[in-house]
């Protein structure tokens, strides 16, 4: 094998480690490099330049990162071979305040002065030797972990005649780094697990409990479209005002059309132009990822519904699922694409997702998105979701909530 397959065969094996680049940073670069493209079709030079930054930029950080995971590895490898242990005990030491007597054999002994035998641990002490709170005896080596004794909980009663601890207060541990670090653009946002503590676990490990509510699952991606793409779009969107439709809802007999402004009030455009066709070229690409961390399987399109959508001061669309009448049923994925202006002329108009209870009941908490532009959402058509309603003190058409949203169907 030349050196290049074995680099190949490295490079391949660190990309499937989230450690090293994570699903929502993967995601990231595959936006960068499409806009880069679009960007810069016209032009080899410039797409090539941008093109090795990126790469130069990756292979720094993957460089980095992969230091800090392998030369671990390597440590426990050469402690492993050394027949050292992998776990080593700490000892913190007591720090004595001023004019507290220090423990025996810790304190310098005058010349010539014979140190006076060690006890088993087993040896009867006398009465009123002041005992070594804590302290780690010279020459005896670390138990086995599964020799210690279990830890008692704070309170537990003791056996009489047992030994009690010393009231040595354990020294604190730091703050403890977050189990989700900092997350870059284009992502998902993940969801945090709640950890329980076993009762009367005095060893701090976590027990993993179900959690009593399923989370509203979604992804979200930032960056989208190509800088250029997203200007033209909000363009062909303010230079077609005048063919924006109030919004129609499915009525509960199962009509399509039905105009209900106690439950939904917006404008929508059903002509995207080229941009519907821009737009669900980035959704395919994107969309195998997306399925993956929604837990959906693939499946077949069999047909896809987009419009564009402008929200102004007072609209609001109330709580509701995607496939929820027999006529769109078929209906998967839904997406909603923000493009509104920056910074945000509005208030409100967040995207709220229900979560749902293990009865299949929707629950009262719920996942809130706040509108930004450029930044994609998607979740699954079943997904109970609302828009709040929008505060647009200028009510002008151009400083409306507007999304490219629609639907994929099976």
């Amino acid at each position: 094998m030349t050196s290049k397959q074995i680099l190949d065969a490295f490079s391949e094996t660190l990309m499937q480690d989230e450690r090293i680049l994570s699903p929502r940073e993967r995601e990231l670069l595959m936006s960068l490099l499409q806009n880069s493209r679009a960007v810069s079709s016209s032009n080899p030079e410039t797409q090539s330049a941008v093109s090795a930054t990126i790469a130069r930029t990756v292979g720094e950080t993957v460089a980095q990162r992969a230091f800090t995971l392998l030369g671990g590895s390597i440590v426990e490898q050469i402690l492993a071979s050394a027949g050292m242990p992998a776990w080593i005990e700490e000892t913190m030491p007591v720090v004595a305040g001023p004019g507290a007597p220090q423990p025996p054999g810790n304190a310098p002994q005058p010349p010539g002065v014979k140190q006076p035998p060690m006890k088993s641990p087993g040896a009867p002490q006398p009465p009123g030797a002041p005992q070594p709170p804590g302290a780690h005896k010279p020459g005896r080596e670390p138990d086995p972990p599964s020799s210690r004794p279990p830890m008692k909980s704070p309170g537990a009663p003791q056996p009489p005649g047992a030994p009690q601890p010393p009231g040595v207060e354990k020294p604190e541990r730091g703050p403890q780094p977050p189990s989700h670090g900092p997350q870059p653009p284009s992502a998902v946002r993940p969801l945090s697990v709640p950890m329980q503590h076993s009762a009367g676990s005095g060893n701090g490990v976590g027990v993993l409990e179900a959690p009593a509510i399923a989370r509203a699952q979604c992804v979200v991606l930032d960056e989208f479209l190509a800088p250029q793409e997203l200007d033209e779009l909000v363009n062909y969107a303010l230079q077609h005002e005048a063919e924006f439709q109030n919004s129609a809802v499915v009525s509960p007999s199962g009509d399509p059309g039905a105009l209900d402004y106690s439950h939904r009030r917006s404008r929508v455009l059903m002509d995207l132009g080229k941009h519907e066709q821009i737009i669900l070229e980035r959704i395919r690409g994107v969309l195998p990822s997306v399925l993956e961390r929604l837990g959906v399987e693939e499946f077949p399109i069999t047909n896809v519904e987009a419009q564009i959508t402008a929200s102004n001061d007072g609209d609001f669309f109330g709580a509701h699922c995607d496939d929820s009448q027999e006529i769109i049923a078929s209906r998967r994925i839904t997406f909603v694409y923000f493009f509104q202006r920056e910074p945000r002329p509005f208030e409100g108009g967040e995207l709220r997702l229900h979560d749902s209870s293990g009865s299949d009941a929707h629950a009262e908490s719920y996942q809130k998105i706040v509108p930004q532009a450029n930044q994609i959402v998607f979740f699954p058509c079943s997904v109970l979701h609302e828009i709040t309603a929008v505060e647009c003190p200028s009510r002008a058409f151009a400083d409306s909530r507007f999304t490219l949203n629609g639907w994929l169907h099976n």
